[in-house]
């Protein structure tokens, strides 16, 4: 019987899994139990058997062995002697036993909470930031607006979470501690008991090429104006003068040029008095009126200085009735400005000039308090090689030593290092002081608020705490964003219900349905790139505020339709070869403002082939920056018309066995040239486009008509001309288009 059971067919078993009875035979076959469990199990015949314990061998039994066999102590009895024939002949049972049926897998589970930020999302879930921009895909968000740090709202979370193949619970709520204030703020008003006298800071405004600088140069005994590239002045620059007098003098010389608007207004607001330098020749202009309107938002007195005096066009009569209708009144109009005529160049009347700023100074009353910390203003801001982020400062209040600590915007400092603007070391610096500070652990910004704190410590906070409101504020902001949009999508989704109104809901139903299959068909699956070209920009800068100056005339690009302008980085500092890496990358142009480049930077940038433009003056920048924008338009085919004919009348010739139509002309302007293309015009319209296939002066076929000249012409297709008709001979050329965008200088 055993025998039986190794050799029996599996076709004698139709029901049973093929696969599991070879198994199971496989598994008499190699312990070989069939004799055994026959003389073991023979007693017992009656009792209905039951599958016990091991399914796979009480299956084998039911359909191998003869009924008599069927039996519970049989089947016990071949477990045990299969366990124990397994185990000495190093067999394992779970070897040969059917893998067991996988539990369904639980769904990860995804904490979420209000204010969640898609980096928020991305680490709840244990994923990047990129798996849920993709989970994001084909949806209303505007994934290009999308940061790190942007807010997500609880619908798009949600989206989010499902189509990743997970489920979402809400945190538990926790109660958020308000975070204390932790910002350095200005002290009280000082005792009057303690204030010093202190020289005045004067800010010398004007419009460009008027003579500014010169003034200083002339004030000071220095050439720096021969210095400035270009002749202009293109930063904010802050010096102390000694006076003949002994008075001391704080000068602030801010640039003219157009686009230095904002440098402009800084000088204004840390000034005590302004010096407008108006040209006498020249009069008022465009930021001379700039100028004083900057003067007059910050509440600083004006002393007028009309300058080139020296020259035979100068008219400073002329100059004084235009600044009236500015509300620049002066004292000879009956007003309390005071206004001299001076000539920078040669140092005409500048005692008279110096006498009237001092006495200005004396009335205002100007002091200070030296005690205390530091309070005061960054003036510019640039990177050292040697000396890392490096600030000029005017000291407001208190007086500046090594070893202290400033906070400015979101970044400290312990001061390492001071110089004056003669690069002569400096122990200390009290108000109205201008002063280059060594130190900073960041670049702030010009124009930023200098506090002094009493530790390392307290720095940290107050920047961490700045950061903090700086993200707040953010989040609130990107919020705002996010509810427009939805009320956007609201709207439109009301708006487009309301059009399905007088449907029943089965024609409802298909129209919306059509209307969503067509919106996603025209929806591409990834971002199209766009045909109109792009232009991708990196600008380097010497200081913070040529920066800020080329990024305010970059605001102002208007071409977007023509081309688009991408700002992909922008810093201060010299080009580095991590500037050429992510041109390189965006297939972008670097452009350097007073910046150099070395010889390693250079190389690299010819080896990776890009575009490295430097500039000393920055409308030579700008006008670069158009040239390069329009080069990247595709250029437009422009027409000159060669010659025009007049046809006076027609005849059919043959030609082997086809007529063809001959248009007799005569030249009434210019030449008629075969080569070129050729128009007619019937009634102010074009009726056809093509070239002559041939033109005969009487009988000889010539290649040129000259005005004035009677010709015959055949055209390329057969097209009915008719008397009166005009033929134009036209030239087409290529020609680069210009870019729109127009920065105003």
């Amino acid at each position: 019987m055993a025998s039986n059971c190794v050799t029996v067919c599996p076709k004698r078993l139709p029901k049973m899994n093929r696969n599991v009875f070879m198994q199971l035979e496989q598994m008499v076959r190699l312990h070989n139990t069939c004799r055994k469990l026959h003389a073991l199990c023979h007693t017992n015949a009656r009792i209905k058997w039951r599958l016990v314990q091991c399914p796979p061998l009480a299956v084998c039994v039911a359909h191998l062995c003869p009924p008599s066999w069927q039996t519970d102590t049989f089947i016990s009895v071949a477990l045990s002697q299969y366990r124990c024939l397994s185990s000495k002949e190093g067999k394992s049972f779970k070897k040969h036993k059917l893998s067991p049926i996988k539990p369904k897998q639980e769904k990860q589970e995804v904490e979420i909470w209000n204010n969640m930020t898609v980096g928020d999302l991305a680490r709840a879930m244990n994923k990047d930031t990129e798996h849920v921009y993709e989970a994001l895909l084909h949806t209303d968000l505007d994934l290009e607006a999308l940061e790190e740090k942007s807010v997500l709202s609880e619908k798009w979370i949600k989206e989010a979470i499902k189509k990743s193949g997970m489920k979402f619970k809400y945190a538990k709520i926790k109660e958020e501690k308000v975070r204390e204030n932790k910002d350095a703020v200005k002290r009280v008003p000082a005792d009057p008991a303690v204030l010093i006298p202190r020289p005045p800071v004067i800010t010398i405004m004007g419009h460009v090429d008027h003579g500014k600088t010169t003034l200083l140069d002339q004030l000071r005994k220095t050439q720096v104006a021969a210095m400035e590239a270009g002749g202009i002045t293109q930063h904010i620059g802050a010096f102390n003068v000694q006076l003949p007098s002994g008075e001391r003098i704080t000068f602030l010389d801010t640039p003219g040029h157009a686009a230095f608007s904002a440098i402009r207004e800084r000088g204004a607001n840390v000034t005590d008095i302004v010096i407008l330098v108006v040209a006498a020749e020249d009069g008022v202009m465009k930021q001379t009126v700039e100028s004083i309107q900057h003067a007059k938002n910050a509440k600083v007195p004006i002393i007028l200085a009309i300058n080139k005096c020296d020259k035979p066009e100068a008219s400073p009569e002329k100059v004084k009735k235009e600044l009236l209708s500015h509300d620049i009144v002066c004292e000879e109009y009956g007003g309390e400005i005071q206004a001299i005529h001076i000539s920078a160049l040669k140092g005409h009347n500048l005692q008279a000039l110096t006498e009237a700023t001092v006495t200005l100074a004396e009335m205002l009353e100007l002091k200070a308090d030296p005690t205390g910390l530091v309070e005061g203003t960054v003036v510019e801001c640039r990177t050292d090689k040697g000396k890392g982020p490096v600030t000029t400062a005017i000291v407001q209040r208190g007086t500046l030593k090594k070893g202290a600590v400033l906070v400015a915007g979101k970044t400290w400092a312990k001061v390492r290092l001071m110089f004056d603007e003669n690069n002569k070391a400096l122990s200390q610096a009290g108000p109205s002081t201008p002063v280059e500070i060594v130190g900073w652990k960041d670049l702030p910004s010009a124009g930023d608020e200098i506090l002094e704190v009493e530790t390392e410590q307290r720095a940290r906070e107050v920047v961490d705490w700045r950061k903090y409101v700086e993200e707040q504020e953010k989040i609130i902001g990107d919020m705002e964003v996010i509810e427009a949009k939805q009320k956007e999508h609201r709207d439109a989704y009301k708006k487009n219900l309301e059009t399905f109104s007088n449907l029943n809901w089965r024609q409802r139903k298909s129209a919306m349905y059509k209307a969503n299959k067509q919106l996603m068909a025209t929806r591409p699956g990834e971002k199209s790139e766009s045909e109109t070209p792009m232009f991708p920009l990196i600008i380097k800068g010497d200081v913070d505020g040529s920066v800020e100056a080329i990024l305010s005339i970059i605001d102002t690009y208007d071409a977007e339709d023509q081309c688009e302008l991408d700002l992909v980085h922008f810093g201060v500092g010299d080009i580095s070869e991590n500037d050429i890496a992510l041109a390189e990358t965006f297939k972008g142009y670097v452009y350097g403002f007073n910046v150099n480049s070395n010889k390693a930077v250079q190389q690299l940038a010819a080896k990776k082939e890009v575009t490295v433009k430097l500039h000393k003056v920055i409308y030579h920048l700008v006008e670069d920056l158009r040239e390069e924008l329009s080069k990247q338009l595709p250029p437009v085919i422009e027409e000159n018309i060669k010659g025009e004919a007049s046809v006076l009348a027609t005849f059919d010739v043959t030609v082997g066995k086809k007529k063809v139509q001959v248009a007799g002309c005569r030249v009434q302007k210019g030449i008629l040239d075969k080569k070129v293309k050729c128009k007619v015009i019937r009634n102010r319209k074009m009726i056809w486009e093509g070239y002559l296939t041939s033109l005969k002066h009487l009988k000889d076929d010539v290649q040129t008509v000259k005005t004035g000249v009677e010709c015959g012409l055949s055209l390329d297709k057969d097209i009915d001309v008719k008397i009166g008709d005009e033929v134009l001979c036209v030239e087409e050329k290529e020609v680069q288009q210009k870019i729109s965008w127009d920065p105003g200088f």
